[in-house]
């Protein structure tokens, strides 16, 4: 599977964006120099239903803005 099928998946079973869940997980301070790979995908899993794998794409979408 290709990333942007990973993210098309994640929008198709939450009607989100890695543009939406970057706003989210500003609003939750998880976009914090230092954070955890580990804080942001259980949060993914648990908020929104993702697997590892489809947690993970998100994460990588998000790592660049946590390396601040």
């Amino acid at each position: 599977m290709t990333f942007q099928a990973y993210l098309d998946n994640i929008k198709a079973k939450t009607g989100k964006t890695p543009e939406d869940f970057k706003k989210l997980a500003k609003e939750k301070g998880l976009l914090r120099p230092g954070v955890k790979a580990t804080e942001v995908i259980n949060w993914l899993k648990e908020d929104f239903g993702l697997g590892l794998g489809h947690a993970r794409a998100i994460w990588d979408t998000l790592r660049p803005y946590t390396q601040k």
